[in-house]
């Protein structure tokens, strides 16, 4: 079966950033299958998107998926914190990052992304680069271990998965999945394993963030995206769990010299949106402005 990700809080997205002239450039920093960059592409006949994503297969979709536009998209197979660091173009009027991962890498990918099925533990998000998610597992010294599952899913059983983990490996390698998620599920005590989700959750959150440096990431390319924004024009980001929302809402507090945030509060979906796409429940979308008179 082939699913399509659905864009998060797209009315949202689009009311928050409305271009104020024409042959305006977007800058989408987290294409996927482009879906957001579809809805602005068709509202805004002028308009050209530069569209990144680090995951060449997941690009391909997008480039299928926007053909119709012509050049007005323009894909990039970039990390978004390399591509603002390299940014020698125009002044950018738009800047949308979603920082979920897509449903694709959960249910397409074959990439370990989910627990619920047997599959190598790669989670590289860009299959060009070096380490993963086996890597971490079977290579990390236990304290790392414990501190990287800590640190990236919040995880108060941490040091018990971690040790789990060493006394498995030191049996055999842990190669896939299931393995995985076996040896947490087993790790954590009994009350733990009877939650609404999977108790091996949180590991596998903290490992991806791990391999795929996604945190490190988010301020290095917020600053770049700053920087390349013309006066008047705005950032999007929309993030799903706290460790995302800290950094970008930190940010954007500490440079109210060049923003202006115009969400107090992040927006969240309306109870509609979380019914008819659940992916979306824990999404905060913040906003902000660059200053006319920087």
């Amino acid at each position: 079966m082939e699913y399509v990700h659905v864009p998060v809080m797209a009315n949202e997205v689009l009311q928050q950033l409305v271009p104020e002239r024409d042959n305006a450039l977007m800058v989408d920093c987290t294409t996927g299958e482009g879906g957001h960059t579809k809805l602005f592409l068709e509202k805004y006949p002028s308009l050209k998107v530069i569209g990144l994503d680090c995951d060449s297969s997941i690009q391909q979709k997008a480039k299928h998926r926007l053909a119709p536009f012509g050049d007005r998209f323009e894909p990039r197979h970039i990390w978004f914190d390399e591509f603002w660091k390299n940014y020698e173009g125009p002044e950018v009027d738009l800047v949308l990052f979603d920082l979920g991962i897509s449903v694709f890498h959960y249910e397409e990918s074959n990439r370990g992304f989910s627990l619920r099925k047997q599959e190598e533990l790669d989670m590289r998000l860009n299959e060009s680069e070096g380490l993963t998610a086996r890597d971490v597992v079977n290579t990390y010294p236990e304290q790392k271990l414990a501190d990287v599952i800590f640190r990236y899913g919040e995880e108060r059983y941490s040091r018990r998965i971690a040790s789990a983990i060493c006394e498995e490996r030191r049996k055999h390698s842990i190669e896939t999945t299931d393995a995985l998620a076996d040896v947490v599920y087993r790790a954590v005590p009994q009350e733990y394993r009877h939650l609404r989700f999977h108790p091996a959750t949180k590991t596998f959150q903290a490992i991806r963030i791990e391999v795929n440096g996604e945190l490190d990431r988010i301020e290095r390319a917020l600053e770049g995206a700053m920087n390349a924004l013309r006066p008047g024009g705005r950032i999007a980001v929309i993030t799903f769990h706290s460790l995302e929302d800290r950094p970008v809402k930190w940010f954007f507090r500490n440079h109210n010299d060049k923003l202006e945030i115009l969400t107090k509060k992040p927006l969240v979906p309306t109870e509609q949106e979380c019914k008819e796409n659940p992916p979306s429940r824990s999404a905060k979308l913040r906003v902000v402005q660059k200053r006319r008179d920087v």
